[in-house]
């Protein structure tokens, strides 16, 4: 007898939209914790001396991207103005 009035009262107390909005405010809670937080979010650090790159191609590979070839220059655009840079040494490699 006190088992059925349990439930009754569970059940009608279950119905009651303050309760339904509780349960989905946590689910909601609950799965954003886990898609923020979960194992597969943790950032892919390195050491300085090893994420050194010699341009911007080698990081984006490093990083996953791919990489696409650029358009050849206009010739018609002047050529730089300046002294000529040697390429720069990358003593590590990642």
């Amino acid at each position: 007898m006190a088992t059925h009035r349990f439930a009754n009262s569970m059940s009608s107390a279950l119905r009651h939209p303050g309760v339904i909005a509780l349960i989905v405010a946590g689910l909601t809670i609950a799965a954003m914790l886990i898609v923020d937080h979960g194992p597969w979010n943790r950032a892919k650090t390195q050491p300085a001396h090893v994420a050194m790159y010699a341009n911007t191609g080698e990081a984006a590979h490093a990083a996953g991207a791919r990489v696409l070839p650029t358009e050849p220059k206009s010739p018609v655009e002047p050529e730089r103005l300046g002294p000529k840079t040697s390429p720069t040494v990358n003593p590590v490699t990642p």
